[in-house]
């Protein structure tokens, strides 16, 4: 028996080895920096990659950065996000990080998958011959332009961060632990490569010399200027904001949609609206939104989750005439049979029949027009919209001026939109003009990565959202200049002891 069992060994290590002759590698080509980067067609392929991370660059992963993860540290811990699940994501509608927190430490590791992309096209690119010069700067305008998004989200939620740019890749040190750049160092760079891109970048890619189509997800001059305006705006430089903003408005490429909820259907690619978007396909590497958004039992919007929703308070807060009251699902009857709906206290019991929702879903990214059936949805992204340009403007101009008209004029240009109720200017001052626009803003832009920023520059933060929280029974817990800040995550500290958490937990 022992003897077979040798002679059967034997005879199959002779056939594994007779089979590995045949199975032996041929390479037929190796990619590599060096021969990766030669012609346009491989430029192209790099700056698209580089979009592609705003996204998420494959399926599997369309949930992360602005397709999702991003909405919850920008809306999810304000007074208007509100997520009824535990974890990571009701850590933070209650105001109850830390650093361990999965979301906190997901918007980093994104945002600086980006930040490497770009760095890396950029490296590479600025050294090819094979390119003409025109083409150069378009494609590095481009990748500049994605690498300010990212470094703009990446210091509005941690404030001083690693600064990582191309340069770093001439001699890199992968054994390095920087120390954090302050907020004004980064804004300098990004503002520079924006000034850089607003020169260089096309107001559209129609009958552009570079692009075959008309390629309108890609960054432009008015997109550039928009972010720089933001940039400036965060800073509370007023009059570069007037200033930006005056220029954006007399390109006369942008325009308010007609109607609010139809900006955000799924069938609206692209609009004179959007400045700069993120642009999905269903049927092609699509996003999922819709999953995380849509309502929960919903006849037509079926098999959704609701996790990322805003406070009835909020709700509450539109006027019956305003449009955008009904970007919502505030009621309806469930496939369980049950009427979905506002309890009438915090604490009400729910009756046979019925359900008292904890929270309020939006129609903003799961219309019930759009890819309904699909797990994955077509649903574009607004990172920088017109209506945007418009209330930054009043903003700078009430600061620069106080209370004046124009600043009036620009809110209720937006607020016409949506037919909500128009201000009179006889009825405001300074101070009270500055809480109409962040409550406009709030009305306007929810669940559109805005509304944490927009707290905390104009000294709200810790006061609506303590006042959220404590109408909601829980514990106000937001303090400043504490929480200005995320704490770096975790898994970050542990690999750079130069990310300091010791002030922000």
């Amino acid at each position: 028996m022992k003897r077979q069992s040798l002679i059967f060994l034997v005879l199959a290590l002779s056939i594994l080895g007779a089979c590995n002759k045949s199975l032996d590698p041929q390479v037929y080509s190796s990619l590599t920096n060096a021969n990766a980067f030669q012609t346009e067609s491989d430029a192209i392929a790099a700056v698209n990659a580089v979009y592609a991370r705003l996204k998420g660059p494959s399926i599997g992963d369309n949930y992360v950065y602005w397709t999702v993860r991003h909405f919850a540290l920008t809306d999810l811990t304000t007074d208007i996000g509100h997520c009824s699940y535990g974890g990571d994501p009701g850590q933070l509608s209650l105001a109850q990080w830390n650093s361990a927190n999965g979301l906190i430490g997901q918007d980093w590791q994104y945002a600086y998958k980006l930040v490497s992309d770009a760095n890396n096209a950029i490296y590479n690119i600025s050294a090819m011959s094979g390119i003409t010069e025109a083409q150069k700067t378009q494609f590095l305008s481009e990748i500049k332009f994605c690498r300010a998004v990212a470094y703009n989200d990446l210091t509005d939620a941690f404030g001083p961060v690693i600064l990582s740019t191309e340069k770093d890749l001439a001699s890199p040190n992968f054994n390095s632990q920087p120390t954090p750049t302050s907020v004004e160092t980064i804004d300098s760079l990004l503002i520079g490569d924006l000034q850089a891109a607003s020169a260089a970048l096309p107001l559209n890619y129609a009958n552009n010399a570079i692009y075959s189509t008309n390629d309108i997800g890609r960054a432009t001059k008015g997109a550039a200027l928009t972010l720089m305006m933001k940039i400036y705006l965060r800073a509370k430089n007023w009059q570069k904001v007037a200033d930006i903003s005056q220029q954006i408005i007399g390109l006369n490429v942008y325009s308010l949609y007609p109607s609010y909820l139809g900006l955000f259907t799924e069938a609206n690619k692209w609009c004179s609206e959007n400045i700069f978007s993120v642009l999905c396909d269903a049927n092609t590497n699509g996003a999922e939104l819709m999953n995380h958004f849509g309502p929960l039992n919903h006849p037509v919007v079926q098999n959704r989750w609701q996790y990322y929703a805003v406070s009835w308070d909020f709700w509450n807060s539109f006027d019956d005439q305003d449009d955008r009251k009904w970007c919502f699902y505030p009621s309806y009857t469930g496939v369980d049979g049950l009427k979905y709906m506002q309890g009438p206290t915090l604490t009400s019991v729910a009756p046979p029949g019925f359900s008292y929702m904890a929270d309020i879903a939006t129609k903003k990214y799961a219309d019930s027009t759009g890819s309904v059936l699909s797990y994955y949805d077509g649903h574009s992204v607004d990172i920088l919209r017109y209506a945007d340009v418009l209330l930054s403007r009043a903003e700078a101009l009430n600061e620069l001026n106080g209370i004046n008209q124009e600043s009036v004029d620009l809110i209720n240009q937006v607020k016409g939109r949506s037919h909500a109720k128009q201000l009179t200017m006889a009825n405001y001052t300074q101070s009270t003009l500055r809480d109409a626009i962040l409550q406009e803003r709030g009305w306007e832009f929810f669940y559109e990565g805005k509304r944490r920023e927009d707290l905390i520059r104009m000294n709200k933060y810790d006061v609506l959202v303590n006042a959220y929280l404590t109408r909601i029974g829980q514990p106000a817990v937001v303090t400043l200049p504490k929480n200005k800040y995320f704490p770096y995550p975790l898994s970050q500290v542990t690999l750079n002891p130069n990310l300091n958490n010791a002030d922000r937990q």
